[in-house]
């Protein structure tokens, strides 16, 4: 047998397959992460822990609801601020209002406003009839059922419904 033993001639085959490759055998040790990578990885977690410690209530004190509290009572200040200007006799201010009553007030009043779900606008009203009466029932809404249309209309579109309910009034 050539002079070798079996454990020699395992080494032997094991060393020829190393020899015929320049490599040796491809280990874990030998990949290392990118550097990149670490950056990304630990950068991440800075900002999870950075945005759980700022936005948990219990923990910051942060409220979505406490934002939100305070930006709609700046917008109702911003509001109540501006003048109610009458658009009484204004054609251009009219026609805009009875687009607006058609997009937000027909669904209840009707298109002719003689009442439907909601009652008829141009007989005697319940809360007023009275410029400043109209007003404040679009603005403020009024008990069961009419929403207050403040938020989604503004002081200047009201006034031009307003306007407009007044003259289907005097007709």
């Amino acid at each position: 047998m050539n002079g070798m033993t079996g454990t020699h001639k395992t080494f032997a085959i094991n060393q020829q397959e190393t020899d015929m490759n320049d490599t040796p055998e491809i280990q874990e040790g030998h990949n290392s992460i990118p550097k990149g990578w670490l950056v990304f990885f630990f950068a991440a977690i800075v900002f999870v822990i950075w945005y759980v410690v700022s936005y948990t209530p219990a923990i910051s004190g942060w409220s979505f609801y406490k934002k939100y509290e305070q930006e709609m009572a700046a917008a109702a200040k911003n509001e109540a601020a501006k003048p109610a200007g009458s658009y009484a006799g204004n054609e251009n201010a009219i026609g805009e209002g009875k687009e607006i009553f058609a997009a937000n007030c027909a669904a209840c009043h009707n298109a002719d406003a003689s009442g439907g779900i909601g009652p008829n606008l141009t007989a005697a009203l319940k809360y007023g009839s009275a410029e400043k009466d109209l007003v404040e029932s679009v603005s403020k809404g009024r008990p069961n059922g009419m929403p207050g249309f403040l938020p989604q209309l503004g002081q200047d579109r009201i006034g031009k419904v307003v306007a407009f309910l007044e003259k289907l009034r005097n007709k």
